[in-house]
C-alpha cells in the first residue's frame, strides 16, 4: 500500500506549526497595554475562542476534542475514575478534567507590524470583556471602523502579592477605526492565522495512546505512574509550561492496588 504523502505532510506541516505559536501568540507584560480586538475571519459573528486543554499529562500540556464537540478519551477516563467511588480516585478525575482558556484576535497598538496575534485569557477577564459588549452603551467593540480599542493593564503576582497575576481592562470610551489605512485595515482583517492552526487536536487514538502511556510508563521514561502521584495529576499550573514534581520513591502496597484498579478502570473502558 503506498504512503499517503500528503497526510504525512499535513501532519508534519501541524507538529511544525508548535514552534511558531510564539509569534502567533500574545502575552501582556507588567505595565500597561493598549489592543483592540479584530473580527475573527473564521468566526466573523464571534471573536472568542473557547478552547480546552489538559495540563500535566506527562508534563505537557494538550487540546481537547472536547472544545470542538468530539469525544476525549481523557475525559471519558475521569468519568470512570468519578464513579470508582473513592475519594482520591475522584479528585484525581477532577484535575483530568479539560481547563477553559479563551483567545481573541488582537492588534497591538504600537506593535501593529507584528500583525494580528491571539491573547489568551481566564475566567474573570473573559466575564469582563463579555460585559462591556452585552453593555448597549459600548456594544460591538471589534467593529473595524466603529469599535473601541482596550486598555489592559498587568500586574505580576509578586507587585500584585498574590498567588497568580492580576489582570484590568478598560474599554475605551471612544469610537475608532482599527487603521486609518484601509489596506491596512482590509488585511488585519483577512490575514489571519486559524486558531487550530496553532493548537494542532489529537485523534482521539493518538490522545487515548497519550493516556495510556501516561497511566503506565515504561521504566526508561522515568515518570511517575498515576498510584505513586497518590492518584492525583498534577495541580494545574499557573502558566502553560509550569512543570511537576514526580516522587521517586517506590509505591506502597496500598498504591500498587490502586494502580491495578486504575489499571483495570482502562482496560474496561477501552478494551472491554
Amino acid at each position: 500500500m503506498a504512503l499517503d504523502l500528503s497526510a504525512i505532510r499535513g501532519r508534519l506541516n501541524k507538529l511544525q506549526n508548535t514552534s511558531n505559536r510564539t509569534s502567533n501568540l500574545w502575552k501582556p507584560t507588567p505595565g500597561k497595554h493598549q489592543v483592540r480586538v479584530v473580527p475573527y475571519k473564521f468566526s466573523p459573528e464571534n471573536p472568542f475562542i473557547e478552547l480546552f486543554f489538559h495540563y500535566n499529562i506527562n508534563n505537557k500540556t494538550y487540546l481537547s476534542p472536547s472544545s470542538f464537540g468530539r469525544p476525549d478519551p481523557i475525559v471519558e477516563f475521569a468519568e470512570k475514575l468519578k464513579r470508582m467511588g473513592d475519594k482520591e480516585d475522584w479528585k484525581a478525575a477532577k484535575k483530568m478534567e479539560p481547563k477553559l482558556r479563551t483567545f481573541v484576535p488582537v492588534i497591538v497598538k504600537g506593535e501593529e507590524s507584528e500583525g494580528v496575534r491571539f491573547w489568551g485569557f481566564g475566567k474573570t477577564v473573559y466575564q469582563e470583556l463579555l460585559g462591556y459588549i452585552a453593555d448597549p452603551d459600548y456594544g460591538d467593540i471589534t467593529d473595524v471602523d466603529n469599535g473601541r480599542d482596550i486598555t489592559i493593564e498587568y500586574t505580576s503576582a509578586d507587585d500584585a502579592g498574590t498567588s497568580y497575576p492580576v489582570t484590568t481592562v478598560r474599554v475605551k470610551p471612544n469610537q475608532t477605526p482599527l487603521s486609518a489605512d484601509e489596506t491596512a485595515k482590509q488585511n488585519f482583517v483577512e490575514s489571519q492565522t486559524n486558531i487550530t492552526d496553532i493548537y494542532s487536536e489529537l485523534t482521539y487514538d493518538e490522545l487515548k495512546s497519550v493516556l495510556e502511556g501516561w497511566l503506565n510508563p515504561t521504566s526508561d521514561e522515568g515518570e511517575g505512574s498515576v498510584s505513586q502521584q497518590t492518584l492525583s495529576t498534577p495541580s494545574t499550573p499557573k502558566t502553560e509550561t509550569a512543570t511537576a514534581t514526580v516522587p521517586t520513591s517506590q509505591p506502597s502496597v496500598e498504591d500498587k492496588k490502586k494502580l491495578d484498579d486504575v489499571a483495570s478502570a482502562f482496560d474496561d473502558l477501552f478494551n472491554g
